[in-house]
């Protein structure tokens, strides 16, 4: 069961899948270790850029990256009410200690709050930086066979890391079908998300305890199944995963290149 079933604003990871596997567009096409490397630059440049112009900037680029290969823009706007909520639960409380130029205060007795210039940079460079990064990243898993990504793990991490990581990532599935499968079953029984926690809040609980009990269940049937088809702790790949052409290397460069001098600029003249 999708993920969507319970809530428009968890990433459903069916659709991410479905799009991975099926979509056949120019970016779809492009080595799974140039989105890689590119992945590694933008979150680079996310983290050491201060300047808001290159942050806002590199957010356009991402999300026209996102919608020239054709994935849900609704969907990937319901998908940030997360991100959202997170940065400004987090950055809305250092916003008003920042110094700067007061833009408005809040009278509060025995402690007004001031929002200065500085607190809403603050807020609008943190929240950027969180979209760009959810952005790309399901930009890249949308657009990303799960074979190459799997392929791309098992160089990068050692062993049993690797297996770890994607039998984790499978299992996350079975739960996610779990707790949406209880949560259908609760609502075709005249119940809710609000209304059990209200009035059956202990039920409610168990019902979730019971998911993931199950998920456990069904994990473990996974893992003896795949040592019936004979799995011996190693994922081998069937087909290598895509090396970059001459192209995406200089592409690489040139965004490196692009990165270094953002982080310079940023750094020595004191923009953002």
């Amino acid at each position: 069961m999708s993920t969507a079933a319970f809530s428009n604003h968890i990433p459903d990871l069916d659709l991410i899948t479905s799009y991975a596997e099926r979509q056949d567009t120019v970016f779809s096409r492009v080595s799974p270790w140039t989105k890689c490397g590119a992945l590694v630059l933008v979150i680079l440049l996310v983290v050491l850029s201060r300047n808001l112009a290159v942050i806002l900037g590199l957010y356009c680029a991402v999300l026209a990256l996102y919608w020239l290969a054709h994935l849900p823009l609704r969907r990937l706007f319901a998908w940030y009410a997360l991100p959202l909520v997170f940065v400004i639960s987090l950055v809305g409380i250092m916003a008003w200690s920042e110094p700067g130029m007061p833009l408005f205060t809040i009278p509060v007795p025995g402690f007004p709050l001031t929002l200065t210039d500085n607190g809403a940079l603050l807020v609008c460079t943190l929240l950027l930086k969180a979209l760009i990064s959810i952005t790309y990243s399901l930009f890249f898993l949308m657009t990303t066979r799960y074979q190459h990504l799997s392929g791309i793990i098992s160089r990068i991490f050692p062993s049993p890391i690797d297996q770890i990581f994607l039998l984790a990532y499978r299992s996350l599935f079975l739960t996610l079908e779990m707790t949406g499968a209880m949560l259908k079953a609760v609502r075709s029984r005249g119940g809710g998300i609000v209304h059990s926690i209200r009035v059956q809040g202990r039920i409610f609980a168990g019902v979730f305890a019971l998911v993931f009990i199950r998920s456990f269940d069904r994990a473990e049937r996974v893992e003896k199944a795949m040592v019936a088809r004979g799995y011996n702790g190693t994922y081998r790949l069937a087909n290598p995963v895509p090396r970059p052409k001459i192209i995406e290397y200089c592409v690489l460069s040139v965004f490196a290149l692009v990165v270094v001098a953002s982080v310079w600029i940023s750094k020595n003249t004191g923009w953002g």
